[in-house]
């Protein structure tokens, strides 16, 4: 057998079996469904012969029918459901051949060495993975997870039915990876067409696919009854569907392992150093922005920067920056830089919540503009917003915005017991009165992200959110450092600055300044400013100087 079934020959005898045990599943349950049904039938033929007569015959045979009806009612409604409903897909931003026509060349190139169907489209998606995602619907539902928030979201590329399943990229691999690595990545992923191409495997998918779908429709009001079933169903083939995937993912494997394989081991490394520099840029870079209303509009070019970075400072990754000279996936795009916005945008939907496209309150952000639209604005923000916290707790206002005020407030007896915990509890307030002011969904909490994002007219919430709301205390001490920095901006022209792994940082002289946190601490968990003062007059801060704000 060759093309579409050559590879579930080596390494997936198992998958196929697993996929048969999967459609007995099926098999049985329409079995069941039709039993009443063909018990009717044979005593209906029974009484038309004669052969059973009197009592109680005539109402046995009536109340087996009724039974018989209504069990294929209901069970023709179920395997309607099973049938018509399509299981969530994943956001991604759609590719087209025209923006990607090397890239496509690539994959095509994969598949033919490898003796596969070649994926019907390319899709990419804000995170460092890829797979196949099977989409042969006429049209998207929304996925559970934004079903239960109301939201939809893009998820690129429809296939028509019998179509190979679609190919998810991690957009981070386009613009870290060299194209050689990128193909070394994505030989076993595409390998994957071969199985998802074989009747049986196909068949078992769909079957477990519509119970899933099944399971999210029966959360709607009034079908619960159709969830019962099809959670059933799916207990009964979980474990046969888990060991069929296995199979299919060493059968890609193996067929993969005659194309760049030497070069893969290289190429896993970089994966794994592209994770981690994704994950440092996402929480300590972009949220920042995102939770201010501003995207940054380049993350995948960020990612690079910040991956170079890391190799600098990281002795384990010596050479990594060598490679940079090759070419790049990312060269394999039409418009690298529209394609990384899109998926950018995305980003900040899937991992914090926002709307669908840019507006006054939510609007990207160059990278060039991010330490004074991004890191300066937020700090006068919370500069703002602790002195509004001190006015309300009635705490004296001198000549302005101080930062004598927030070291005696702090620095006073009990400042760091119940009047400092007023004041965590006063910021966590502020901030949930804020997104409920601008329109905030009912139940979101102090500093949520996701109570941020349906401020903002957000369609979705956060479907991965990156961090949990933060606590009191933690606002309180970053909003202290915030008037710190905006403090040794005005008076000392420091500048706000960019760590493309650290994010927003305060820069002296061109210098960046780490030893701030640790005063800041003393100050916020032990009440002892004089190390935060020491700190302030070596710089030059003058502590009773007011503080432009917002």
């Amino acid at each position: 057998m060759s093309g579409n079934g050559s590879i579930v020959e080596v390494g997936a005898p198992s998958a196929r079996s697993r996929a048969l045990a999967v459609l007995r599943v099926r098999s049985r349950a329409l079995a069941v469904a039709v039993a009443p049904a063909a018990l009717a039938a044979v005593l209906v033929s029974a009484r038309m012969t004669g052969r059973l007569t009197g009592a109680p015959w005539p109402v046995v045979t009536l109340v087996v029918c009724v039974l018989a009806g209504i069990v294929l009612l209901v069970g023709g409604v179920f395997a309607a459901v099973v049938l018509r409903a399509r299981p969530a897909v994943t956001p991604t931003v759609p590719l087209t051949e025209a923006a990607a026509p090397d890239l496509y060349r690539l994959v095509r190139d994969l598949a033919d060495r490898m003796d596969v169907p070649a994926p019907s489209a390319i899709a990419l998606t804000p995170d460092c993975d890829s797979w196949l995602e099977d989409r042969t619907h006429a049209a998207h539902r929304r996925g559970r997870a934004r079903t239960s928030a109301g939201t939809t979201g893009p998820a690129g590329p429809e296939s028509a039915p019998g179509a190979a399943p679609v190919l998810v990229i991690g957009s981070p691999f386009l613009w870290w990876m060299r194209v050689a690595e990128l193909r070394a990545v994505l030989a076993p992923v595409v390998a994957g067409t071969g199985p998802s191409a074989h009747p049986d495997i196909a068949d078992a998918r769909g079957f477990v696919r519509g119970l899933d779908a099944a399971v999210d429709v029966g959360s709607r009001p009034g079908l619960g009854w159709i969830a019962r079933p099809a959670r059933l169903l799916l207990r009964l083939c979980r474990e046969d569907a888990a060991e069929m995937e296995r199979g299919v993912a060493a059968a890609a494997s193996d067929r993969a392992q005659g194309v760049d394989y030497g070069l893969r081991i290289v190429a896993q490394e970089q994966v794994g150093l592209a994770y981690a520099g994704w994950d440092r840029l996402l929480t300590r870079v972009a949220l920042p922005a995102w939770r201010m209303g501003r995207w940054p509009a380049h993350l995948d070019a960020g990612v690079v920067s910040a991956l170079t970075e890391l190799s600098r400072r990281d002795r384990l990754a010596d050479g990594f920056t060598a490679r940079l000279g090759e070419r790049p996936a990312c060269d394999l795009l039409e418009q690298p830089g529209a394609v990384d916005e899109a998926a950018s945008l995305l980003a900040a939907r899937l991992f914090h919540g926002g709307p669908a496209e840019a507006g006054p309150d939510w609007s990207p952000v160059e990278w060039a503009a991010y330490p004074e639209e991004v890191v300066d604005r937020k700090w006068r923000a919370e500069a703002a917003r602790l002195h509004a916290a001190l006015d309300a707790l009635a705490v004296p206002a001198g000549p302005g915005p101080t930062l004598d005020r927030v070291l005696g407030y702090l620095a006073a007896p009990g400042g760091v017991g119940a009047a400092g915990e007023a004041l965590a509890g006063r910021l966590s307030g502020d901030l949930a009165r804020e997104e409920r002011s601008a329109g905030a969904g009912a139940g979101a909490g102090a500093g949520s992200d996701a109570g941020t994002a349906k401020a903002r007219g957000a369609d979705t919430v956060p479907l991965f959110p990156l961090q949990p709301p933060r606590s009191g205390r933690d606002l309180l001490a970053d909003h202290v450092t915030a008037m710190v920095c905006a403090a040794a901006v005005d008076f000392v022209g420091a500048d706000p600055g960019l760590d493309w792994l650290d994010g927003p940082i305060l820069l002296i002289g061109g210098e960046r300044r780490t030893d701030l946190a640790p005063h800041v601490l003393s100050l916020v968990e032990e009440g002892d400013p004089e190390p935060l003062r020491d700190w302030l007059a070596d710089l030059g801060v003058r502590p009773e100087k007011p503080v432009r704000l917002v």
